[in-house]
């Protein structure tokens, strides 16, 4: 017959002890972290999130640890059980490691935004490798050499990589892109495919371009590796702005150029995102079929702000033109005929 009786106190005590584990574990987690915010208080919230559920975990395994030596078990069941906390806890280190790794790799790509690049690929690789040599270790605590492990990894790599080329190829894509320092996240690219829009990120597989609609784009590395990219905020953000004019050939040039330039100031110093120190340059390039054209260069702060700009420019000086009795013509073509 069971022992009723010594199954609900072997019960009990369990629970007790894992009850004062988590009890314990917290109290001493919430001290660390309030001394970790003390001391290094920018990364006191990476630590937060890397414990984050752990004291839990940590508890059970102190709680389910004592309880072991207080509860009469068999040796079989007791290495058993060790065996097990031994996992669980290789684990959730690991796991708070990769967290926490990953966490700072983050941190560090956005301060040192002009020498590396934020881009999740390397929060990822992080990920990977810890994980990695946290299960190398707990095979090795327990007895299992790696050695041959790590020559049969060897041996069967080179069918690994045949057996994902285009895998490796975008991952080792997005490597070279991160450390050419060519493409960032936040960068307005545009592809010679005619893709174009704000880096979001660079991940292991794919870099994601937010188009102007808000719609997302979706490369993989090894495309955006080998196209042809023109980068609108490297090396510099500004940008000039081009906006084609054509005027009667009737009109005094000089005085379309006065009051054009005029126009081309005031919006330059009164329309957010364009360069109020920039003088506005016009140049006369063409004589057309029905109008001399020439081209008005403004200059903007970055890529978007160029439609503003123009926008307002063109409603500009159209009016003005009106007023000053500037033509913009029609196209007019001249057709003579032969009578036979």
């Amino acid at each position: 017959m069971f022992d009723v009786r010594g199954i609900f106190f072997s019960l009990a005590v369990f629970l007790i002890c894992n009850a004062l584990g988590v009890i314990i574990s917290k109290g001493i987690l919430s001290k660390l972290n309030q001394m970790v915010a003390n001391v290094l208080a920018e990364y006191s919230e990476v630590v937060s999130k890397a414990l984050r559920g752990m004291p839990v975990i940590w508890g059970g395994i102190l709680g389910s640890y004592s309880a072991m030596h207080i509860i009469e078990i068999s040796a079989e069941w007791l290495r058993f059980l060790g065996g097990a906390l031994i996992v669980i806890g290789v684990f959730s280190l690991t796991m708070v490691t990769a967290r926490m790794l990953s966490e700072i790799v983050t941190i560090y790509a956005r301060k040192a935004e002009g020498a590396f690049p934020s881009a999740s690929i390397l929060a990822n690789i992080a990920e990977v490798l810890t994980y990695l040599t946290g299960t190398l270790i707990l095979l090795q605590t327990f007895g299992i050499s790696i050695a041959p492990i790590l020559t049969a990894l060897g041996v069967g790599g080179l069918a690994v990589a045949l057996a994902l080329q285009d895998t490796l190829s975008n991952l080792f894509s997005g490597l070279h892109i991160l450390l050419s320092k060519q493409i960032k996240a936040g960068d307005y690219v545009k592809l010679s495919t005619g893709e174009e829009g704000n880096v979001v990120d660079i991940s292991w597989r794919n870099t994601i371009i937010k188009a102007l609609g808000n719609n997302l784009i979706i490369v993989p590395n090894q495309k955006i590796a080998s196209t042809i990219i023109t980068n609108y905020h490297m090396p510099d953000k500004e940008l000039s702005v081009l906006v084609a004019v054509g005027v009667s050939y009737a009109s005094n040039l000089e005085h379309v150029e006065k009051v054009t330039i005029e126009v081309a100031k005031e919006v330059m110093s009164e329309i957010a995102g364009s360069i109020e120190n920039f003088e506005p340059v016009i140049r006369f390039h063409t004589f057309g079929d029905s109008s001399i054209n020439f081209n008005v260069v403004l200059r903007v702060k970055e890529f978007v702000d160029q439609y503003l700009i123009k926008h307002e420019f063109i409603k500009r000086l159209h009016v003005r033109y009106n007023q000053e009795g500037i033509e913009i013509p029609f196209p007019i073509r001249t057709i003579h005929t032969k009578q036979v």
